[in-house]
């Protein structure tokens, strides 16, 4: 039905949009076959409804219809004219174009790629400088996007549907249900994060999507909390992460281990056997963080991060068979 009705209207777009003069109701009747068809099973009134439906759905998608009350001898006729449905020419320039390449080149490991290469080839024929004979960049900007739950959370957002999906936290044993409604997706630091409602929790919360397991599954019915005007999905991903804390955590960390950690370290301390002792920033949520490096590093204060860290391992180490001793904090 969804096609049917699509066809139907580019069809009474075209036919508008291809006449020199007004066209009646029973003119665009016999030219568009769903209209004669509809006219033929039903009545005229079928095909009254029908075709005023058709003419709204137009205006509301931007289409101007010019009406006209004196053309065809006392007839209504209709007709969308050129000049008044033309696009404005694109104009962009160069810094503007630079950007838009770029853009596309981003998403060349997504999905969405053969759309940007479409969007880029229609621009260049519009005349649009993308300076192609230019010498490529020896870096090239690239945001991997290989979870599967990408696509269909990145849809979700922008049609404004919830969803619902299995979830594993950091150092949990098993996954939960959570049903969202998804604001925004944003990647930080190699990672790509959603941000929205969480239905259940009553509250906003971000999620990482290599954590999401299974299908994203769309859910039927309108978003019931209010979507921020802005959504800074870094900021707050950063904020549990430990960024800008006035706390500090002290760790022992594997040689060769815990690049991420290390960058953001306060100080750093050889220690013999192999391991260095850093002091990082503590935030909200880092115990979820520092369970993911497992054997290769220690908690050593504050009490209450070990804590945390060691029952996430310990979480862990029940989900994969091994004993208490197994696990490392």
């Amino acid at each position: 039905m969804a096609i049917a009705k699509a066809e139907r209207l580019m069809n009474l777009a075209l036919c508008l949009m291809n006449t020199r003069r007004p066209l009646s109701k029973k003119e665009l009747r016999e030219s568009i076959e769903a209209y004669r068809e509809a006219w033929q099973q039903g009545s005229e009134d079928a095909f009254n409804r029908m075709f005023e439906r058709d003419k709204d759905d137009l205006r509301e998608l931007g289409l101007v219809i010019d009406v006209d009350e004196n053309a065809l001898d006392g007839e209504i006729g209709y007709l969308a004219r050129r000049d008044r449905n033309r696009l404005p020419e694109i104009a962009l320039d160069a810094e503007e174009a630079a950007a838009l390449s770029v853009a596309a080149r981003v998403w060349q490991q997504a999905k969405m790629s053969g759309a940007a290469s479409g969007a880029l080839q229609k621009l260049r024929a519009a005349g649009v400088p993308f300076g192609e004979d230019a010498e490529p960049s020896a870096l090239q900007p690239l945001i991997p996007a290989r979870e599967a739950a990408f696509e269909p959370l990145l849809v979700a957002a922008r049609d404004r549907r919830p969803v619902s999906f299995e979830y594993r936290k950091a150092g949990a044993a098993a996954t939960e249900q959570r049903s969202v409604e998804p604001w925004a997706l944003e990647c930080w630091r190699g990672h790509w994060y959603l941000a929205g409602w969480d239905r259940d929790r009553r509250d906003a919360r971000v999620f990482r999507l290599s954590r999401i397991t299974g299908k994203v599954r769309s859910r039927a019915g309108s978003f019931t909390g209010a979507v921020p005007e802005h959504v800074d999905v870094r900021a707050v991903v950063a904020s549990f992460a430990g960024e800008g804390a006035t706390a500090t955590a002290t760790v022992r960390l594997r040689k060769g281990a815990g690049f991420p950690l290390r960058t953001k370290a306060l100080s750093t301390r050889q220690l013999d056997g192999g391991w260095d002792e850093l002091e990082i920033p503590y935030g909200n949520g880092l115990g979820a963080d520092l369970a993911e490096f497992g054997p290769d590093l220690v908690v050593l204060a504050p009490e209450e991060l070990r804590a945390d860290v060691i029952d996430r391992l310990l979480a862990v180490a029940g989900l994969n068979g091994l004993d208490e001793a197994g696990a490392h904090a």
